[in-house]
This record gives structure tokens, C-alpha cells and sequence, in this order.
């Protein structure tokens, strides 16, 4: 079903980062829907790589404002989503994403030959990460003779923040559409948002998501104008 240019235009408009939340408790149907529309964002070669851990232990909440340099919102917020990245996303999601999509008749063959040609190719690091070292030496060299994009296996966390970006902003807007407030957030110590959470090393925090009822009524909140960020060529 579409929506309207305007309708989604007043949303975004209207979308704000908030910091003082209510304590209402957001109902779960509600939450789970902002979730389902946070899945559904695009991603590299399909390969889904954000992974969403959804906190509303209070006890946890305050160890993890600890962990976000005391920042309260971590803790008034009656949850707080933290966006997660998988470095290993290719050898865990590749095959499976590929069954799943022939399952759903969303695969064309040659495009499942070129995934399972390319994304080896781009994401491999071989024994002891020695992949990464020749393919970040041949990129430069091989851009001086044709057209070459990055490799993930070159900038893996740059590509990781790309993808669960994208992620995010899908449950920032659903979340406004609800009627919910967030705060993306990057001020935090990663290394102890992933030991309180038990997340794993192969994974990248990207960012931290405090989600909620606002507490601050209607705020303005302004942009440059349309003409200062876009260019025509």
C-alpha cells in the first residue's frame, strides 16, 4: 500500500531526538511492529547483517548508562535497542539467505552465481587475515586501471555501520509513526555495552537506541535549506 510523498514527509519532518522520556511502559504489539519494519530495511547483498538486542530490565538499563557515560535517557527510556553488526555476516548468512530467498521465488540464478562469486571475493580474509593485506594492497592498484569499489573485508566496520544505519533509521520512522520517541546514540564505551549484554567479539555496536513516550512536548528543530545539500548535474 502506498503512502503518500506528503504524509511521509510530515513524519520525517516531525521525527525528533528525544532525551526526556516518560516512564510509560510502550505495549509490546507496538514495539514488535517497529521491530517488523527495522527487518525489512535493505542491506548489502541481502545479507541482513543487523542484529537488534532490545533491553527493558531496569537493573540492566542502569549498567548500561554507566557503560553511556551516565547519559539518563539510557535509563528512563522503558527500552533501550542496541544495533549490532556481525563481522562474520558472509559465512553465516550467505547460504542461508540464498535458500530462504529460492524458497520465497525471489532469486534469479544468475544472481544467485554472482552472490556466491562476488561475495566470498569481497568479504574473504583467508587463514590469519592474510586476504585483507593483498586485497588492500591490489584495490588502490587495480583503481588505477578500472573502476573498483571498496571491499567489506578491507573496511569491515565501515560497512557494518552502513548497513545497521540503514536499519536504524527504518525504526526511528516507525517508531514516530507510533508515536514513539528515540535517541540514536554513539556516545558509549563499546567494549563494556558488549560485556554487560554478552555480546560477542565478531559483532560491532553501532549504535544505542533509547525508545519511548516523549516527556518533551512539541520541540523545533531546524535544517539548512534544500539547496546548501543538493547539487545537479
Amino acid at each position: 500500500m502506498a503512502v503518500s510523498i506528503d504524509g511521509f514527509l510530515e513524519l520525517a519532518k516531525g521525527r525528533r531526538s528525544v532525551r526526556n522520556f516518560k516512564g510509560e511502559e510502550i505495549p509490546r504489539e507496538l514495539l514488535l511492529k517497529v521491530l517488523e519494519a527495522t527487518r525489512w530495511a535493505p542491506s548489502g547483498y541481502n545479507l541482513q547483517p543487523t542484529q537488534l538486542v532490545v533491553v527493558t530490565d531496569l537493573a540492566v538499563r542502569k549498567r548500561l548508562r554507566a557503560a553511556c557515560m551516565g547519559q539518563r535517557q539510557i535509563e528512563d527510556a522503558p527500552a533501550t535497542v542496541v544495533f549490532v553488526g556481525d563481522r562474520r555476516v558472509a559465512d553465516r548468512n550467505l547460504r542461508k539467505m540464498i535458500e530462504h530467498e529460492e524458497k520465497e521465488g525471489a532469486m534469479h540464478p544468475k544472481y544467485r552465481a554472482s552472490l556466491h562469486k562476488f561475495v566470498p571475493l569481497a568479504f574473504g580474509t583467508g587463514p590469519v587475515g592474510l586476504g585483507w593485506a593483498w586485497k588492500s594492497t591490489l584495490v588502490p592498484l587495480r583503481r588505477m586501471m578500472t573502476a573498483t569499489p571498496e571491499l567489506p573485508a578491507i573496511h569491515r566496520r565501515y560497512w557494518l555501520a552502513k548497513q545497521v544505519s540503514l536499519a536504524a533509521m527504518n525504526f526511528m520512522l516507525a517508531a514516530a509513526s507510533g508515536g514513539l520517541g528515540t535517541c540514536p546514540m554513539e556516545g558509549f564505551d563499546e567494549s563494556r555495552v558488549k560485556k554487560i549484554l554478552g555480546i560477542g567479539r565478531e559483532k560491532v555496536v553501532v549504535l544505542m537506541m533509547p525508545v519511548g513516550y516523549s516527556a518533551e512536548g512539541k520541540t523545533k528543530r531546524g535544517r539548512f535549506p534544500l539547496e546548501e545539500m543538493v547539487r545537479w548535474v
